[in-house]
């Protein structure tokens, strides 16, 4: 799955339904991510950050997935 193209500036998305973020640098490379990706997309709750780092998401009560939690270690 290709990177969306609302988020194509962005390296993290939210989902509003579970306060997961993903990285979307992960969506080539785990199918995992692409599926919750296109799902959020699909449904349309994913919410940016500014500034677009992880620290800003979990600031705003979002938990990083496993495959987001790995890549930042």
């Amino acid at each position: 799955m290709p990177r969306p193209t609302a988020f194509e500036h962005h390296r993290y998305v939210g989902d509003k339904r579970t306060q997961r973020v993903y990285d979307l640098d992960l969506v080539d490379v785990d199918e995992d991510v692409a599926r919750a990706v296109a799902d959020i997309m699909a449904a349309e709750s994913f919410l940016a950050f500014a500034p677009d780092t992880l620290a800003e998401a979990r600031n705003r009560g979002y938990r990083p997935d496993r495959a987001t939690r790995a890549a930042a270690d």
